[in-house]
């Protein structure tokens, strides 16, 4: 199932489908999707935007920051998870593609807030092939892109 086929963000089926790829994934890497790891996502899933980790214990107190940051590694380094650097103090974390839509964010360099933005499909496309002919002119095998434009959000 493809990203662009998951039911409704938000409706308990895209989280059902949710949990069963990253189960599946982990499972392939020989990791276990334990309680904690499924609470985490399904935080993040529910949420629907990048979240730093203090977000993510604040939504669930339940959450132990300690256990949190553990198995943020594991989901990040398993490819469930993707690790977005802001230059601030806290890293944000989101589901990785093919979980959520492809999209790209605007990161305010002051305070950090993170905003998804979705290219039309054109421009997409344009992009993709951009990339891919500055790639193949350098030898360079391309697997994915993602593009964060940087600068001062709307409060800053």
């Amino acid at each position: 199932m493809t990203a662009e086929s998951l039911p409704v963000p938000g409706d308990k089926d895209h989280l059902a489908e949710i949990h069963l790829q990253i189960g599946s994934r982990l499972a392939r890497q020989e990791h276990r999707y334990t309680s904690g790891r499924r609470q985490l996502v399904e935080v993040m899933a529910q949420a629907g935007q990048p979240m730093t980790l203090p977000d993510i214990v604040a939504a669930d107190p339940n959450l132990a920051q300690s256990s949190a940051y553990r198995n943020l590694d594991v989901l990040v380094r398993s490819g469930v998870i993707r690790r977005i650097n802001t230059g601030s103090d806290h890293a944000h974390f989101e589901l990785a593609e093919p979980l959520l839509r492809h999209h790209h964010h605007m990161i305010c360099i002051r305070c950090g807030s993170i905003e998804d933005i979705h290219l039309d499909s054109k421009v997409e496309l344009m992009v993709d092939k951009s990339l891919s002919d500055i790639a193949s002119q350098n030898g360079f095998t391309p697997i994915h892109h993602s593009l964060d434009l940087h600068g001062h959000c709307v409060d800053c």
